[in-house]
């Protein structure tokens, strides 16, 4: 992004930062509900964010692909799938030694989660195994041509549909690839959007008033169901319902990034989206170890209240273990991917391209 571009989208961060908030959240929540038993009030808010929470995650993650796609396969395998799978392999590592082999003491049983890893996405670390297969795919589908409009349809009609196999990857790439790629396929038409909202801003809260007021009423419809470990929409039967309710709240949380943006109270909030892959990557054992260290001592309280308690905790305690990253220059490869972990001849790479020989004389 260049210096002009990088003030205009700013609210992508911001989006960012939003998204982060809603992945913990859940985690935290649902966490906090299974070990007491009780629902609280943090789960009404989860149900609220449920039909958008992931599929604006990765909404937001396709939006700059265009930036990317179209470089040679050596440079965008290793920007947009290489990355993130160095990030992905060495945090299933660094969670399932501490879950199973530290707190759980079973070695065998680390070492078969870590072998069924390579296939099977770990844990909460499934988006970020995601998203490299989702660059991957998009990467083919731009040199087949396939036209966007197509991958669109037969996307949606895969999310739409009821896909359950054995293999977890196929049915996170079936249920939300489609708005991976609507980031990717539609960025102009949302930057056009956010350019509006920034003109128009009192009608963009207007907007915002109107879709939250839908989107509460159509989640908490009659047949909905809050329990201490899901969360179920009154119109899950209905096909189709859950992904028009996902584009639009997606697209609402986009809009409101942009107005939030304008606010310098928010900086926080765009700061943090800008290092979300921090909070990410780290936020379980801080989450996981508050959590049990809380209903320990206090285990009548509020479960609402933990669940909020547990989120802070866990957005903030990755911060402090980036800042001490940077303050000491100490384990910089958990967050930053070095240069061994780069393809030869891609930019960053420890082994640089060799130059082409000299024509002969």
């Amino acid at each position: 992004m260049t210096d002009t571009a990088k003030p205009r989208h700013a609210w992508v961060d911001v989006a960012k930062g939003l998204s982060i908030i809603l992945v913990v959240m859940m985690h935290s929540t649902y966490g906090v509900g299974e070990a007491t038993e009780r629902v609280g009030f943090m789960h009404y808010i989860l149900g609220f964010a449920t039909p958008f929470r992931m599929p604006e995650f990765f909404l937001v993650s396709g939006l700059f692909l265009s930036a990317v796609i179209a470089r040679p396969w050596r440079n965008f395998t290793d920007r947009r799938v290489v990355h993130y799978l160095y990030f992905y392999a060495l945090w299933a590592v660094i969670l399932i030694a501490f879950k199973h082999l530290i707190v759980d003491r079973d070695p065998a049983g680390t070492l078969a989660l870590m072998a069924s890893a390579i296939y099977e996405p770990y844990s909460i670390l499934w988006f970020i195994y995601a998203l490299a297969i989702y660059g991957l795919i998009a990467k083919l589908l731009f040199q087949l041509r396939v036209p966007h409009i197509a991958v669109l349809i037969v996307a949606a009609a895969a999310s739409i549909a009821p896909v359950a196999t054995p293999l977890s990857i196929v049915n996170y790439v079936a249920e939300y690839f489609v708005y991976f790629y609507a980031g990717y396929a539609l960025a102009p038409a949302i930057f056009k959007l956010s350019d509006w909202i920034q003109s128009h801003p009192a009608l963009a809260v207007a907007g915002l008033a109107a879709w939250a007021l839908a989107n509460g009423a159509l989640v908490f419809s009659p047949g909905h169901s809050v329990t201490y470990g899901v969360v179920t929409s009154g119109v899950d039967n209905i096909p189709g319902a859950h992904f028009l309710m996902a584009m639009a709240g997606a697209t609402a949380i986009c809009a409101a990034a942009v107005l939030l943006a304008r606010l310098a109270a928010m900086d926080w909030l765009r700061w943090m989206g800008a290092h979300s892959i921090v909070i990410y990557l780290s936020f379980v054992i801080p989450m996981g170890s508050f959590r049990t260290i809380l209903l320990r001592f206090v285990p009548q309280i509020d479960a609402g209240i933990a669940s909020l308690a547990c989120l802070i905790v866990a957005v903030v305690c990755p911060l402090i273990l980036y800042w001490i990253i940077g303050k000491t220059g100490l384990g910089k490869f958990l967050f930053e991917r070095p240069a061994w972990a780069h393809l030869p001849g891609a930019p960053g790479s420890r082994w640089a391209q060799r130059p082409a020989p000299a024509p002969a004389e």
